[in-house]
């Protein structure tokens, strides 16, 4: 993206290693390491504490670092379908092939440093902030906090590496399990202090405590001590705790499920509002990734009316309106196909905003540099400067 103001893609993603954890982890947790193994079908499969994974279905890993791939192969398999020519399943499957693995399919940049630099040059990018890929898929299926927070630990050093050479053009992000709030804590220090500029949590907690609750008070602390922004990113999610699964034999809906995907995360941001987090830790710096960004205005309206104008504020543990609290202390990612983000600045903030690419997953289009543009055709050159790189370098202290 040729210009002269500074661009930071404030949520793109690298594919580890295949052997990450194996060379990562504590070495007493080594057996139960996470892996890539080849099942009796010819297909890869995640292996999580010497289980297969169910939620990863054959085909899925080879995936992983397709944007933009097979597109013309999917807008054919939509027409056969709807002629009657295409099960449902078909569709949603691609039809993947065992050969069709995660190596192979692993885009550029995003498991060699120098070609992440090239790809940021290319694209007229400054930086990047990072964050995992198969590390968004484990955590569903991993109920022991202890493992949990050693597969963190194990990631969070690797990318550590990954981006310590890159001149500080690829930002390390690191990744927090809320299954044992204390290691969490322990573990945001040692990754900041390893060069981590701030950290992730899912979308769910495997305790089933919500997020906001003053049981995780150690991470918020933990944060506001050292002056980095927590974020909450999706992920996959456990089944019997989503919302999606109220219809029998849907399944197959891909582009559904995909639409809805960001609730959970607006869902785990609500309870930061109704149990009361930012007022227990007013410098505490929240940021919102991958949920798009134009229901903000929708949210906070709704927020506020309910806090100010209903019985039901009473149960809210704030002293001050919702959007009160966003404004001082909260961030939000835009997509860059969303085109409603100009007008939300003029409601909520222009230094609220960022924008991320997701490269390279499947799940967004690949010509985010073309959609960036028309995301920031509407807005004015402040809000143009802060929305492309202003806001997530002065949130992450990047400049």
């Amino acid at each position: 993206m040729k210009t002269e103001v500074l661009v930071i893609d404030c949520d793109g993603h690298i594919l580890e290693p295949p052997d990450l954890w194996e060379k990562y982890i504590d070495p007493k947790y080594r057996d139960r390491a996470m892996r890539i193994r080849v099942g009796d079908d010819g297909f890869e499969y995640l292996e999580i504490d010497r289980k297969r994974a169910k939620m990863t279905q054959p085909g899925v890993l080879g995936s992983l670092g397709g944007m933009g791939k097979r597109v013309e192969e999917a807008n054919k398999l939509r027409e056969s379908a709807m002629r009657g020519e295409t099960k449902p399943e078909q569709v949603r499957m691609m039809q993947p092939k065992p050969e069709d693995t995660y190596l192979k399919g692993a885009a550029f940049g995003t498991m060699v440093m120098k070609d992440r630099l090239e790809l940021l040059a290319q694209e007229g990018m400054e930086k990047a902030l990072l964050y995992p890929t198969i590390g968004l898929l484990w955590e569903a299926e991993l109920f022991d906090a202890e493992l949990s927070a050693a597969y963190c630990r194990a990631y969070n050093r690797w990318i550590a590496d990954f981006c310590r050479d890159s001149g500080g053009k690829l930002i390390p992000i690191a990744h927090l399990s809320l299954g044992d709030p204390e290691e969490a804590a322990r573990e945001l220090e040692r990754a900041v202090k390893d060069g981590c500029k701030g950290a992730f949590v899912c979308p769910f907690t495997i305790t089933r405590v919500p997020h906001g609750d003053s049981k995780h008070d150690s991470v918020f602390a933990t944060a506001q001590d050292l002056d980095v922004p927590l974020a909450i990113h999706p992920t996959f999610e456990p089944p019997s705790f989503g919302i999606h699964h109220r219809y029998d034999r849907f399944q197959w809906a891909a582009w559904y499920y995909d639409l809805f995907a960001g609730q959970g995360v607006q869902h785990a941001f609500g309870t930061f509002f109704q149990l009361g987090v930012f007022d227990r830790f007013p410098k505490l710096k929240v940021v919102v990734l991958e949920a798009q960004a134009g229901w903000i205005g929708y949210f906070l309206d709704r927020a506020d009316a309910i806090f100010h104008g209903t019985t039901l504020g009473a149960t809210v543990r704030l002293k001050e309106k919702p959007s009160y609290y966003f404004k001082r202390s909260c961030y939000i990612s835009a997509d860059p196909d969303e085109r409603t983000i100009a007008a939300m600045m003029g409601i909520v903030g222009e230094d609220k905003f960022f924008w991320a690419s997701d490269y390279p997953h499947p799940d967004h289009p690949g010509n985010y540099l073309e959609e960036l543009k028309g995301l920031i055709a509407p807005m004015n050159d402040s809000g143009r400067r802060a929305i492309l790189g202003e806001n997530v370098a002065h949130a992450y202290k990047l400049m």
